[in-house]
């Protein structure tokens, strides 16, 4: 949530004198293994987000506290963070992405730093280079931040609500709340410390390690053991209640909801277990330590699959239960597709969405609500209708796995994404058969935990699980401009682009294929 899989260079230390050369009249450091350090880029080059993450390093881990002061979920944050990484290069400085208010001071292995600010660029340069190979840390002090009122028009960042604070940093607003490498391409281990005055309480990914009441405040410790993305980092303080649930096939439940309305929240929340164990018998063994759903007061427009608490506001709670139930499965598919197997560039996004997309409709056809949630009896007319426009979300968003713009987040997650990355799954199935879509499937969660992966890996396993060469066929359906025919349904047809009657019935088709998403506008992310 993208051509970046080279920037995970070796990191073995290669042996070699280090001399001097000079240049321009500098004095820069050169090594045998790599020639003299040089800036690491201060973006991947992402197609859709070209300044996204840094080059130069691999992130290993990150250490991560933030305080808040008082009980005000509008005030500004402080924290510390201390990132651990290996240098891809011999690096003479190098940069995080960071956009929030300021920065105190920066170290590298413990010397002072210099840095300044560029955009959303923290631009640093150590006291020595780095040799490429070296492991290093780098803790940048006393930064801050401050949340923005959460509303559909700002769906994305650190937000505010009536209750506290949350994170929705997908696809790439995390590092408008802390330093870091902001790109799934360089999933990291995480330590979250948050800081709350008494009588609030802090949630983040993963397992809760400990408490420590000091002053007034208590400091509560997470840690997320699993590789993450930074953009489904969650950071949760104010006025929460944590609820605990028995274990899914030893797999930890816990829900957050505001305190005040837990009573009306919590119920609607119960299913998770059963789609957890649903879920399982489709893909295989839940990926992480723990799972639950975060539920915020407030008006996102969206769900989000923050890695082991999915985000949702209290509009989608408010919704019945053959909306919330499909759109809860959509965001726990995406524990395997998406966070536990995260896309190496933006553009493979449709893995995300059109996986979860998948299982979300499954999921409602086989809990018998998807005539009441899609209008459609059975998936074979879901898709067909799917299909019937499939030109025409090529034509305004792109291709499936090439989105054609990134103007505003909802240029990438786009229906054709969703809908139409769906489809795609849809004609693997009826090319490959069920018993090995479901192998491919689960090969691609197994293979590829807790790694960032490619759509062309994606198509490499599918033909190496499938026994057939779908090189030709998958490109065709996720990079072609024209939706190929359809494997068993030589039937289903395009609406043409033209006429009177042509256009209204696209437009009919597409609203009925995309209304389960236009909800929420998009409902799940």
């Amino acid at each position: 949530m993208t051509a970046l899989i080279g920037n995970r260079l070796s990191a073995a230390l290669v042996a070699g004198a280090t001399v001097l050369i000079t240049v321009a009249g500098a004095v820069t450091p050169a090594y045998a293994s790599g020639g003299a350090a040089r800036p690491g880029a201060p973006g991947l080059g992402d197609r859709l987000y070209p300044l996204l993450g840094n080059g130069g390093y691999d992130v290993k881990n990150y250490d991560l506290s933030i305080k808040y002061p008082a009980k005000d979920p509008k005030q500004t944050v402080t924290g510390d963070v201390t990132i651990a990484a290996v240098a891809t290069q011999n690096l003479s400085r190098f940069d995080l992405d960071f956009g929030g208010n300021s920065v105190g001071a920066v170290t590298v292995d413990g010397h002072s730093a210099r840095f300044s600010r560029s955009g959303d660029e923290l631009v640093i340069t150590p006291r020595h280079s780095l040799r490429k190979g070296k492991r290093f840390k780098v803790t940048v002090k006393r930064f801050t931040a401050t949340p923005i009122a959460a509303n559909a028009d700002s769906p994305v960042g650190f937000v505010s609500t009536p209750d506290g604070t949350v994170l929705a940093g997908q696809p790439d607003t995390s590092h408008l709340l802390f330093p870091s490498n902001d790109h799934p391409s360089d999933k990291a281990t995480y330590t979250i410390t948050l800081t709350v005055p008494k009588g609030w309480t802090a949630v983040a990914n993963g397992r809760h390690l400990r408490d420590r009441t000091t002053a007034g405040y208590v400091s509560s410790s997470y840690r997320e053991s699993a590789p993450m993305a930074s953009e489904l980092v969650q950071v949760v303080a104010g006025a929460f209640l944590v609820k605990n649930r028995p274990a899914v096939n030893g797999t930890p439940i816990r829900d957050v909801v505001p305190t005040r309305l837990a009573n009306t929240l919590l119920p609607k929340a119960e299913p998770e277990r059963a789609q957890v164990a649903w879920m399982e018998k489709k893909v295989g063994h839940y990926p992480f330590e723990n799972y639950g759903s975060l539920v915020i007061d407030a008006n996102l427009g969206f769900a989000l699959e923050t890695q082991t608490l999915s985000l949702y506001d209290s509009g989608l709670f408010g919704a019945p239960a053959f909306v919330l139930n499909p759109v809860m499965t959509h965001e726990l598919a995406h524990q395997w597709f998406g966070d536990s197997v995260a896309p190496s560039v933006w553009s493979d996004v449709w893995q995300n969405e059109g996986h979860a997309t998948w299982y979300e409709l499954t999921y409602a056809d086989e809990s018998g609500y998807l005539e009441d949630y899609t209008g459609f009896a059975d998936l074979d007319s879901y898709f067909k209708n799917v299909y019937s426009v499939g030109d025409r979300f090529r034509a305004s968003f792109g291709p499936v796995a090439r989105p054609a713009k990134s103007d505003s987040i909802w240029d990438v997650f786009n229906p054709n994404v969703y809908d139409g990355g769906a489809l795609a799954l849809y004609a693997l199935r009826q090319k490959v058969g069920q018993t090995k879509f479901q192998q491919i499937e689960r090969a691609w969660v197994s293979k590829y935990k807790g790694k960032s992966a490619s759509t062309a890996a994606f198509i490499a396993l599918a033909s190496r699980v499938s026994g057939q060469d779908l090189h030709t066929f998958l490109n065709d359906w996720l990079y072609g401009t024209k939706t190929p025919p359809m494997p068993g349904h030589p039937d289903w047809t395009q609406v043409p682009a033209s006429g009177a009657g042509a256009v209204s019935r696209a437009a009919s088709a597409e609203q009925a294929v995309t209304a389960h998403l236009r909800r929420f506008a998009p409902a799940a992310r």
